[in-house]
């Protein structure tokens, strides 16, 4: 599971990559359950034909998702992850799941504890070729009492007993699991699938195309 993870700082890489204009502003570079990072999601007016129009827009949200029913954001620190297996009938996420509101997180790397030595060492994940991940998540809108709307977000998670580089993480005795991580070429088809094509997406990300830094690496 990922509690941690760095979002983009550099606005024309995160431009780049996602071809999208992030918000302006980018949050905080580390993120954790609860503080302001940004995910990119289908624009709610894509289809009306104007070219005008883009595909998708980065928005500013919280870190843990917050599903419409729930009194603060508190519930942030159980809702950053969401398993593939029970995303569906969970309540903190059935609805944006049947409503196949998909989005990218977009991340420099993130971070998960080696056991491997018999204790956690912080280890830092990331791509290959240097490029920025595209997570795959959810997210949701939220009116607090006062009426203010707030945006927040989630990342789908998968099994990893079988992924050779993600299985050595967490304690020996833990479920082991992973993030989504995004091939660039799926990143437009996510946004568009409906809630029928979203278990497509959500495969192993290569171990091949991953690095790990960090003591023992």
């Amino acid at each position: 599971m990922c509690s941690h993870y760095q979002g983009i700082k550099d606005r024309e890489r995160y431009r780049r990559h996602f071809g999208v204009e992030p918000p302006a502003d980018l949050g905080k570079h580390d993120l954790w359950p609860g503080y302001v990072g940004t995910f990119i999601c289908r624009h709610p007016q894509a289809d009306v034909g104007d070219e005008a129009v883009p595909e998708a827009q980065a928005l500013k949200g919280l870190f843990g998702l917050v599903p419409h029913w729930s009194a603060d954001t508190k519930i942030t620190k159980a809702t950053y992850n969401a398993r593939s297996e029970t995303v569906a009938s969970k309540p903190s996420f059935r609805d944006a799941w049947r409503k196949a509101q998909h989005c990218i997180i977009p991340a420099e790397a993130i971070f998960e504890p080696d056991w491997r030595s018999g204790r956690a060492v912080l280890t830092c994940i990331s791509r290959q070729d240097g490029a920025p991940m595209g997570l795959a998540g959810l997210w949701s809108t939220w009116r607090s009492p006062q009426g203010e709307l707030l945006h927040s977000y989630t990342m789908l998670t998968i099994n990893a007993a079988d992924h050779a580089l993600m299985r050595l993480m967490h304690k020996p005795t833990d479920e082991k699991r992973m993030v989504v991580i995004l091939p660039e070429d799926s990143y437009q088809a996510w946004l568009n699938a409906d809630a029928s094509q979203s278990g497509h997406f959500l495969r192993h990300y290569p171990a091949d195309l991953l690095q790990a830094s960090g003591p023992g690496w």
